[in-house]
């Protein structure tokens, strides 16, 4: 997956998960959970929508590395 379609489907996804927040100013290895004050749950529906959206399979050990929008971006893009 390019980059950029992976960071429009990131920011696509924030944006309904935090609709107050703004997650096109994130940076790249900004905390999301922190920046736009997502809870477990919040975090858990991200991780739920990536697969729905792009169909990769992210086990429970992984979701660490989509803590930051560069490290979504990497995962998405391997």
């Amino acid at each position: 997956m390019i980059d950029t379609d992976a960071k429009t489907i990131i920011i696509d996804i924030l944006r309904g998960i935090a609709p107050e927040a703004d997650p096109a100013s994130l940076g790249a290895e900004e905390d999301m959970r922190e920046a736009l004050d997502l809870d477990s749950m919040d975090f858990l529906n991200f991780v739920v929508a990536l697969h729905e959206r792009t169909g990769i399979d992210i086990p429970e050990a992984d979701y660490p590395r989509l803590r930051t929008l560069g490290g979504a971006i990497a995962y998405l893009g391997e």
